[in-house]
């Protein structure tokens, strides 16, 4: 064990240097002390730490909730650290059931796989891939006999997975748990085992399955547990509910630049010092003066959130994205003028009845405004849709378009009508 007054002044400031860097907006760290010690281990040996982040193959489309675990993990590679990224082609073809009321769809083989190769080109956007190693689950659990199976069941007790929340929900409700569900955490758990992983990242969602894995290491006899790093889930652009594709309140790292910086402004402000701390590389002390500055009124919260959506743009698409994003926004949102450069999509005549006349629904779905007629009569009753910068609130409306129309769907959709 190495005792901290055994350490010489400089490792000591190296220790605590790291520890303040690591720290930084977890919510909590199981073990803390133990954290610590691997860290003083760590800079005396010379050895860098293992940190684990396991990633499911089923939803592979990163938004910028993902990205807090993944900037922490940057955070481990800047200090000389190795990060173990996992994927789950193994455990993804169950699915973790975490926060799931019921049995997920099991995922094919070439499903996983296929989802699995998207990961690369967007981890690339935070992470440091020369410092990173990738691994498939299944070299290892793929290779367990019926009895090693046997054996990893046996460490855990069944009223020990009826802790988990979720779990616990679906059986007081008498709703059905597969035995097979009981084996993600365990799985999840070995990938610890056969990494021998000094750290495990992930949401606060996770924090059952990251201690299964420590849990799993003490059953394994590894030497020292593994220590969770549990980071908070960061709310979407509703302001309330966890970031998410399917609640429509995400930005994604690989939208298009206007809206990445579109959306990045109407964050709430109350949220907007957490989105800095949780996904940039913004240091502490600059966040620091960034809080003092919006505290004290020296700061406008507008400009604040200008130099955030312009940062995201930068790190997901380049500098001059950001410039051009910018202006964009400038000139459309605060000049309320249409942007210079608006896309030109053709319209045929066939589509037009015989007065040449077609329905605004119809209209924005065929010019690729909007996914589907619901969509569109939503926009429209939510006032969203404007033809040459005039309102339309009429679902039934009948438009005649002309050459040079501009068609334009909340703040960011704009297309001219080219008639063919």
């Amino acid at each position: 064990m190495f005792l901290w007054d055994k350490l010489t002044s400089e490792q000591q400031q190296q220790v605590e240097h790291q520890l303040r860097i690591l720290k930084r907006g977890a919510a909590e760290i199981v073990p803390e002390e133990a954290l610590k010690m691997k860290i003083m281990k760590a800079v005396v040996t010379g050895t860098p730490l293992k940190v684990k982040l396991g990633l499911d193959p089923s939803a592979p489309d990163i938004h910028i909730g993902h990205t807090v675990v993944l900037h922490k993990l940057r955070q481990f590679q800047d200090l000389g650290h190795e990060v173990q990224l996992i994927i789950g082609d193994f455990t993804g073809r169950i699915g973790d059931p975490t926060g799931k009321s019921e049995t997920r769809k099991q995922l094919s083989e070439e499903d996983v796989k296929h989802n699995a190769q998207t990961y690369q080109t967007q981890l690339a956007k935070v992470l440091d891939l020369n410092k990173t190693s990738f691994y498939y689950n299944s070299t290892w659990l793929g290779e367990l006999r019926f009895d090693d199976v046997l054996r990893l069941a046996g460490k855990v007790t069944v009223a020990r997975m009826l802790e988990r929340d979720d779990f616990a929900k679906r059986y007081a409700a008498n709703q059905p748990i597969h035995v097979h569900e009981f084996f993600y955490p365990l799985m999840q758990g070995y990938d610890s085992v056969s990494l021998e992983s000094d750290i495990e990242l992930g949401g606060t969602d996770q924090t059952f399955n990251i201690l299964m894995g420590r849990t799993l290491q003490g059953a394994y006899e590894i030497k020292e547990g593994q220590v969770a790093i549990l980071m908070p889930l960061l709310e979407g652009l509703d302001g309330v509910q966890k970031m998410s594709k399917s609640l429509r309140n995400y930005i994604g790292i690989d939208e298009h630049p206007n809206d990445i910086f579109g959306k990045t402004m109407s964050i709430p402000d109350t949220l907007m010092l957490k989105y800095f701390e949780l996904t940039t590389a913004l240091s502490n002390e600059k966040t620091e003066e960034l809080r003092q500055g919006l505290e004290a009124g020296t700061i406008h919260p507008r400009d604040a959130k200008l130099r955030l959506a312009k940062l995201y743009v930068e790190m997901y698409h380049g500098v001059e994205a950001a410039e051009e994003a910018e202006q964009h926004f400038i000139t459309v949102f605060q000049k309320r003028a249409l942007p210079d450069e608006i896309e030109e999509v053709s319209l045929s005549f066939e589509h037009l009845d015989e007065g040449r006349r077609i329905s605004i629904i119809k209209l924005l779905v065929h010019l690729a405004l909007q996914t589907s007629n619901g969509e569109a009569r939503r926009s429209v009753e939510q006032g969203a849709v404007k033809l040459n910068e005039q309102k339309l609130t009429d679902i039934h409306a009948q438009i005649t378009p002309v050459d040079g129309d501009i068609l334009q769907v909340g703040k960011r959709k704009f297309v001219r009508i080219k008639l063919s």
